[in-house]
């Protein structure tokens, strides 16, 4: 069983530093602001063949799809920038990232109408799920590049999630499968003592009790 709910709970505080009145409006609470990309995991990172890759969307779906990497960059590419919320308490604003809008994606599925909610599958033996209304906004992404390059092997090259209105845990990297539900049932971190919300805003960082204790494990991990 994973404690790493319990152990964030117990870490020591960190100092907010100087934000202008702009950052402090758009900071989320308990939250610290960095201009790092700490990188954040379990697992060891997965190293692919390219011409084996496949995204395979299946469940609540009229016919499973498998999509080939060359597929998704086919579809219409977008651009968007965004701020980022983890739930070990660091925050990043204005992140730019690039890749197919989440809801043009279902334009290529034939998604049931029972379908309610999505797990995503990714590797090494991680899901999460976010209702199919959280992934319908305008800034919910399948990216494959940040910041103008491709996606480092670290952060989830060569496809990931970006969910920027929840803990950054939804926003799945190495992302191998999408799986279409008609009822929720709790990912990998929300088995483990993680919110099944994840609302930066109010503070939905763990399930059971809510905290205002900051914490900077962060701050110790490898970052860009």
């Amino acid at each position: 069983m994973h404690k790493k709910a319990e152990r964030l709970k117990k870490m020591k505080p960190v100092a907010a530093g100087n934000l202008t009145e702009e950052q402090r409006a758009k900071l989320p609470p308990g939250q610290t602001l960095t201009e790092k990309f700490p990188i954040l995991h379990e697992g060891e990172v997965p190293v692919y063949d390219m011409s084996a890759w496949t995204l395979r969307v299946f469940g609540e779906v009229e016919e499973e799809r498998t999509f080939s990497y060359e597929d998704i960059m086919a579809m219409k590419t977008v651009t968007l920038q965004t701020d980022i919320h983890c739930v070990t308490r660091w925050s990043k604003f204005d992140t730019v990232w690039e890749g197919v809008l989440f809801r043009d994606f279902l334009k290529e599925l034939k998604v049931k109408p029972e379908a309610k909610y999505v797990m995503f599958h990714a590797d090494p033996d991680y899901d999460t799920n976010v209702p199919i209304e959280d992934l319908l906004r305008d800034d919910v992404l399948l990216a494959y590049r940040f910041n103008g390059e491709p996606l480092t092997d670290k952060h989830g090259w060569p496809l990931r999630t970006v969910v920027p209105h929840r803990y950054f845990w939804k926003s799945a990297k190495w992302l191998r499968g999408i799986e279409f539900m008609a009822e929720d049932r709790p990912g990998f971190w929300e088995r483990n003592g993680f919110h099944n919300e994840a609302d930066p805003f109010k503070e939905q960082r763990f399930s059971g009790e809510a905290l205002d204790i900051p914490e900077d494990e962060w701050t110790r991990k490898e970052f860009d």
